[in-house]
C-alpha cells in the first residue's frame, strides 16, 4: 500500500525556501524550479503564495507576526504604555530576527541595489504602521481634527524609518549577543518619544552621544 503524502502547510514552503536560499546562497529561478527541487507541486504552492516575490515578503510579514504573538503572550503587556509596547516589540521583534539572522543578512544584501532587497518589506511595512496606529494613545494625538490624521501618518513613517535604521544598525553590529544594538533600541525609542511629547531632550542628546560615539571609534 502506497504511502500517503504529507499535505504541505505554508510554514512548510517558507521554511523550504529560507533553506534552499541559505544553502545555495541564491534565490530559486523560478517557482517551477523550486518546487521541483523541494518535492511538491506548483500547485501546492499556488495555493498559498501567488510568486517568489510574494514568498519572500511574507517570510518578514510571519516575523512581525509571530512577534505580535509572543508579545500577546505576557499578560502585563496590554497595560504598558506606547513607549513600553513599542520596546518590547522591538526587542522581541530583533530576537526573532537573529534566530534567522544568516537568512536575514543574505536577503537584504543579495541584490546590489538596495532598493531592489528593500521590496521584501513592503508587507512587514503596512504591519508595522497599523501596529503603530493601534498602539497610538491619546497622549500622542494632537486634539485637532483636522491636524490629527496628518499627525498619525507622520508618526507611522517616522517609526517605520526607525525602525529601518534599527535594522541597519543591527546588520551592521559586530558585539557580542549584538549587545550595541539593544542600546541603540532603548535610546532610539527615549529620543522619539521625547520628540513626540515635545519634553526635556535628555533622551535625545543621549541617544546623538551615543551614535556619534559608534562612529568615531568604528573607524579607528
Amino acid at each position: 500500500m502506497a504511502t500517503k503524502k504529507k499535505t504541505i502547510t505554508k510554514e512548510d514552503i517558507v521554511s523550504k525556501y529560507m533553506n534552499e536560499v541559505l544553502e545555495k546562497g541564491t534565490k530559486p529561478k523560478s517557482v517551477y524550479h523550486f518546487t521541483k527541487e523541494n518535492d511538491f507541486t506548483e500547485a501546492e504552492f499556488y495555493s498559498f503564495f501567488g510568486t517568489l516575490e510574494g514568498l519572500e515578503k511574507e517570510i518578514f510579514r510571519l516575523f512581525f507576526e509571530n512577534t505580535v504573538s509572543l508579545l500577546h503572550k505576557n499578560g502585563d503587556y496590554l497595560e504598558y504604555n506606547m513607549k513600553n509596547k513599542m520596546l518590547s516589540f522591538y526587542f522581541t521583534f530583533f530576537e526573532i530576527l537573529t534566530a534567522n539572522r544568516s537568512y536575514v543578512l543574505q536577503v537584504l544584501k543579495m541584490d546590489k541595489n538596495p532598493l531592489k532587497n528593500l521590496v521584501q518589506l513592503t508587507l512587514l511595512r503596512d504591519n508595522f504602521r497599523s501596529y503603530v496606529s493601534e498602539i497610538l494613545t491619546d497622549d500622542y494625538r494632537l486634539e485637532q481634527e483636522k491636524l490629527q490624521k496628518f499627525q498619525e501618518k507622520a508618526i507611522q513613517e517616522s517609526a517605520w524609518l526607525q525602525l529601518m535604521l534599527t535594522i541597519k544598525f543591527w546588520m551592521e553590529d559586530e558585539s557580542a549577543a549584538f549587545e550595541k544594538t539593544d542600546i541603540f533600541i532603548e535610546k532610539s525609542v527615549n529620543a522619539s518619544f521625547e520628540l513626540m511629547n515635545v519634553a526635556p531632550m535628555n533622551h535625545l542628546i543621549d541617544f546623538g552621544k551615543f551614535l556619534f560615539k559608534e562612529k568615531i571609534y568604528s573607524k579607528q
